[in-house]
């Protein structure tokens, strides 16, 4: 019998470009509970840490990172200046900003507005109360979309078929004992948080934290992003909900009226009668 001289398995992925390992020592470098350790660094990422140094030097030498005591690592003021160019440039964050200040002073709550990368949601800009308790959505920081509140509103406005493909590219592992998993589960979800025009995320991600969001749309009614509120769940009860959720949708529609959505997507972001909420 004839061995097969190249027996590699076609569906193996390939190997990773310098510029993809580089993509990814940055991402772990911009990782919240920085400075970051070469090793941290190298588990996050799954490269080797000659490999991981090699980047982080070239980084260094350039501005777009920083070595710290320790042979830790932080973001260079280079990076950070293009993160905060390319932040300023946003004609979406610019409506938001003032939108989440908003919702800040009038639920008490943080506010945060978050886009849609893959499968994840990332969040970008928040408006935060001071308080003790920190939630976990930290600018930069990215969420599951089926696990999260902003994530399921972003779900909630595609299409049938992107929102399916969204899911199916994403593992569906359970956050906590709540978060859904089951694609039917997720599709009533979803279904539910259309007809009302905002999302509910009950513990999904985080115990003990509930957000509500609706999502953005832009001036061809796609889904740009979506804006929310997150609190501890005795704070966000059944009652708050029925008031923060409406507030949420209204703050997305001025954030989306402000980007020039149509009026036929706006009314899509209604409020379901009240026997269809229970």
């Amino acid at each position: 019998m004839v061995k097969a001289v190249n027996t590699r398995s076609v569906d193996q992925e390939p190997a990773k470009g310098p510029v993809e390992k580089a993509i990814e020592v940055l991402e772990a470098l911009v990782q919240p509970g920085g400075p970051h350790r070469l090793g941290e660094i190298a588990r996050r990422t799954g490269l080797t840490k000659p490999t991981v140094h090699r980047h982080l030097r070239t980084m260094a030498e350039h501005g777009f990172a920083e070595p710290t005591e320790g042979g830790s690592y932080r973001a260079g003021p280079r990076l950070l200046g293009l993160a905060a160019a390319a932040l300023s440039d946003s004609t979406a964050l610019a409506l938001a900003r003032p939108v989440l200040d908003d919702l800040r002073r009038r639920t008490g709550h943080i506010a945060f507005y978050a886009v849609r990368h893959d499968a994840d949601a990332v969040y970008l800009e928040q408006s935060e109360p001071a308080r003790e308790y920190r939630m976990a959505a930290r600018p930069g920081r990215r969420s599951p979309l089926y696990a999260s509140g902003v994530g399921l509103a972003m779900l909630s406005a595609l299409p049938p078929e992107e929102a399916s493909a969204a899911l199916h590219a994403s593992d569906l592992v359970a956050r906590t004992p709540h978060t859904l998993t089951e694609p039917a589960a997720l599709r009533a979800e979803l279904a539910r948080a259309a007809l009302c025009g905002y999302a509910v995320e009950d513990e999904y991600e985080e115990p003990d934290v509930r957000s509500v969001a609706a999502p953005v749309l832009n001036a061809h009614g796609e889904v740009v992003g979506a804006i929310g509120v997150s609190g501890l769940v005795f704070t966000i009860d059944s009652d708050s909900l029925e008031v923060f959720g409406p507030m949420v949708r209204a703050a997305a529609r001025t954030v989306s009226a402000g980007l020039g959505a149509p009026t036929s997507s706006l009314s899509l972001m209604h409020t379901a009668p009240k026997g269809e909420q229970e």
